[in-house]
């Protein structure tokens, strides 16, 4: 049996199934490209950054600087920006762009939510209004007759559009599942280098105090 044949016989649910279908296949594809160029790069930048503020601070704002088009690279210059900030407006600006980062890298989770939540309730509806059309041409003085012998067949391609449905459900759940345990590794790479960078900036700025009291 085909493609074309198992979306045929699947129904009029097959449609909204196979939207839904390319709907998390490419939110998928553009969270899968997100996260592999997120983790090549960010602990190279949280080391290159941290290393530089031991130093220099304007080196380490001009690194994180040139990584702003990573999460972890605006995270880090959102601070590293502010001139002659106190420790505790510093913070601030760590704990304020974490928030938006970490909320941006939620993109396509509410979408991912939605094909898990109706795919296989389309599924269902699909096998049900199949059953109905199967079962709707039986007379009772035809049971256990020839004439109920295609019953069988369509009961069988009424339940093609369930297992579309379980199918297409189980996929997006593997990966929304992969995306939050990244997200989740994401809030403690983001607080351990805000953490570093803090501490850096806190111990700079007693020192600068104590040079120009």
């Amino acid at each position: 049996m085909s493609v074309a044949e198992i979306f045929q016989k699947g129904g009029s649910t097959m449609l909204p199934l196979l939207f839904l279908s390319i709907l998390a296949l490419s939110v998928i594809i553009e969270r899968t490209w997100f996260w592999t160029s997120v983790l090549l790069k960010e602990r190279e930048i949280v080391n290159r950054v941290l290393d530089a503020a031991r130093r220099d601070w304007g080196a380490a704002k001009d690194i994180a600087q040139q990584a702003r088009e990573q999460p972890i690279g605006r995270f880090l210059y959102n601070p590293l920006q502010l001139e002659n900030a106190d420790p505790e407006m510093f913070r601030l600006a760590l704990e304020t762009t974490a928030d938006e980062e970490l909320s941006s890298m939620r993109r396509g989770d509410k979408v991912l939510e939605a094909v898990i939540a109706l795919s296989p309730l389309l599924g269902l509806l699909g096998t049900v209004i199949g059953l109905i059309i199967s079962l709707g041409s039986i007379r009772l003085g035809d049971i256990g007759t020839a004439s109920t012998a295609g019953v069988t067949a369509g009961i069988g391609e009424a339940l093609i559009s369930t297992a579309a449905g379980l199918i297409v459900a189980i996929l997006s759940l593997i990966f929304y599942r992969l995306f939050q345990g990244l997200l989740f590794n994401q809030v403690k790479i983001f607080r351990k280098a805000g953490n570093d960078l803090e501490l850096l900036y806190r111990q700079y700025w007693i020192d600068q105090r104590s040079k120009h009291p």
